[in-house]
C-alpha cells in the first residue's frame, strides 16, 4: 500500500522516465505537459526547495525536456549535478573508449537500437526492437573486459547501461541531503528501475520512504504504485496544491 504521508520536513527525489514520464522507443520522443511543471513548480515550493531530479538523464537534457523550469538535478546517476536551480552544473565527459564502444555496438545492431551517448555512460535502448535485448546486452559485458577497471552493467526493462562504479542513485541521494534544504529532512524517493534499486536502499536506511512504480520483480522499494499517472496523482494529493486536490476530491 501506498502511504499518504503526515506533516513532517519531507525531502523528494524523482526519477523521471517511467516514473513522471511513460516511456518511449526514443528518449526524444517524450514531452512534459504544462500540469507536470506546474505541479513541479508547486512541490518545489511546499517543500521549500528540497526536491530534486535524480535521473540517468543529462542535466542538460533535463532542462531541454522541462524547459523553462530549472530544478535541482543529479543526472547520470549521480555523475553530474546542479546542486541550486540557478548554480553552475559539474558535468562528465564522455571518455574515447566509451566513444568507440558505442560506436561498434550503432555498426552490430544497426538502426533497430538507439544508442545514447551520456558522457561516461552508455545506453543502449531496445525498446523498438526488443528481440535485440539480448544481444546488446551480451555486447556490453563482453566490453568489461577491455575496459578500464571500474565500470559495472546494469540490465533494465528495455535496455542496457554502461557506467561507472560510482554512478548510483544512492549517492546522489546522499549528497543532496547532505546540504540546504534537504538537511534534516526524510527522504521520499520514487523510481521505476532497476537502477534506482540503489536508492531505493539508500532512502530505507534513512527512515525514508521509498516508491517503485509498475515494479517487475523484487524490490527494495517499500510501497509499490501501479503505473505512471497513479504516480502523478500521488504526488499531487501529497505535495500539490491542497486546494486543487480538494477540487478534484469534490467532483469525485
Amino acid at each position: 500500500m501506498t502511504p499518504n504521508l503526515p506533516e513532517g520536513e519531507w525531502a523528494l527525489f524523482l526519477d523521471i522516465d517511467g516514473t513522471l514520464l511513460e516511456h518511449a522507443a526514443h528518449p526524444d520522443s517524450v514531452s512534459v505537459s504544462d500540469e507536470l511543471r506546474q505541479l513541479m513548480q508547486t512541490m518545489e515550493r511546499r517543500l521549500d526547495g528540497a526536491v530534486a531530479f535524480v535521473t540517468g538523464r543529462s542535466v542538460s537534457a533535463v532542462d531541454r525536456l522541462f524547459h523553462p523550469l530549472k530544478m535541482r538535478v543529479a543526472g547520470l546517476y549521480g555523475l553530474e549535478h546542479r546542486l541550486m536551480p540557478d548554480g553552475p552544473v559539474e558535468a562528465a565527459d564522455e571518455p574515447a573508449d566509451i566513444a568507440a564502444l558505442a560506436d561498434e555496438i550503432e555498426a552490430e545492431l544497426g538502426k533497430g537500437v538507439y544508442v545514447e551517448r551520456k558522457g561516461p555512460v552508455l545506453a543502449v535502448h531496445t525498446r523498438a526492437a526488443p528481440h535485440l535485448l539480448a544481444r546488446a546486452t551480451r555486447l556490453v559485458e563482453m566490453a568489461l573486459d577491455r575496459l578500464p577497471e571500474g565500470y559495472r552493467v546494469i540490465a533494465g526493462n528495455a535496455g542496457v547501461e554502461l557506467m561507472p562504479l560510482e554512478a548510483a542513485k544512492g549517492a546522489a541521494i546522499r549528497r543532496f541531503m547532505e546540504i540546504p534544504p534537504f538537511i534534516g529532512r526524510r527522504p521520499v524517493f520514487l523510481g521505476d528501475d532497476t537502477s534506482d534499486e540503489n536508492g531505493f536502499e539508500t532512502v530505507n536506511g534513512e527512515d525514508g520512504v521509498s516508491i517503485r512504480i509498475k515494479p517487475r520483480g523484487p524490490t527494495a522499494a517499500r510501497h509499490v504504485i501501479t503505473d505512471v499517472a497513479d504516480a502523478i496523482a500521488w504526488l499531487q494529493a501529497n505535495f500539490g496544491d491542497p486546494a486543487r486536490q480538494a477540487g478534484r476530491d469534490a467532483a469525485e
